[in-house]
């Protein structure tokens, strides 16, 4: 398999720890957030990865430079001028992936992980349940309170999305039940989606996903619902992921 790292943000809810350092390379116990990412993805087999960078760009590439680039294949995507959130990261970074003539013809899932989680999802299972499902795009997913809901069908298709508890919900498809859930942060996709992003600039990926759901593309989602998940987007974050990593309820 082959992955992406968003790890482009600003990183602006852990200042001051990134006045002078890309949210990428902010330590939990010693180990950077971003070889926090890395090694679990090379645990579940990832040999291939592309980071996108922009906030302190050239110190993230210096540290994988430093470090051998982790024993695996990593390329770098650069948003130097404009940062392009998530979907238009996705979309600028796609020839990196679409060299690979054969990958893309096979249809290889591709992993997209933000750097600003710790979890213990699996994502062999994940990208089972997307070859399995023929899905454009599976999204990991958890019950539990959040600010932005993703609505799913009965048949963990996306739907809609809700923000907040009460506010009216955006459908982009009818279904006789739509579950709000939580997105992790962690999807898979299939290279058939690159040629599906018409937006440009810069955009978010959910907001593609809720347009090609519409549009009747298979976005599915995973629930992963019993495994250990953190954001890591504010300093009291990153101490409670610490004693979490010290008292083992996760694994890294």
């Amino acid at each position: 398999m082959k992955a992406m790292i968003f790890a482009a943000g600003l990183g602006t809810r852990l200042r001051p720890l990134t006045n002078d350092r890309p949210k990428a390379l902010v330590e939990i116990g010693g180990r950077t957030l971003l070889e926090i990412t890395l090694e679990r993805l090379r645990e579940f087999g990832v040999r291939e990865v592309v980071i996108n960078v922009h906030h302190f760009a050239d110190k993230v590439a210096e540290y994988l430079e430093a470090r051998d680039y982790f024993g695996m294949r990593i390329a770098i995507s650069r948003e130097d001028d404009l940062l392009l959130d998530t979907g238009g990261g996705l979309k600028k970074a796609a020839p990196l992936f679409l060299d690979d003539a054969q990958a893309v013809k096979a249809d290889d899932p591709i992993v997209v992980h933000n750097v600003d989680v710790l979890s213990t999802i699996d994502l062999a299972k994940i990208a089972e349940t997307h070859r399995k499902r023929k899905a454009l795009a599976t999204l990991a997913v958890q019950e539990r309170r959040t600010s932005r809901y993703l609505l799913f069908d009965e048949e963990m298709i996306l739907c809609g999305r809700r923000i907040g508890q009460v506010a009216t919900a955006e459908v982009v498809r009818q279904s006789r039940m739509a579950q709000p859930l939580a997105f992790a942060g962690i999807h898979v996709i299939s290279p058939r989606l690159f040629s599906k992003l018409t937006e440009d600039g810069a955009f978010s990926i959910v907001a593609s996903y809720l347009r090609l759901a519409g549009a009747g593309e298979r976005i599915t989602g995973f629930r992963a619902d019993g495994a250990y998940w953190r954001d890591l987007g504010r300093p009291e974050d990153l101490v409670w992921a610490a004693e979490d990593l010290r008292a083992r309820r996760v694994e890294t």
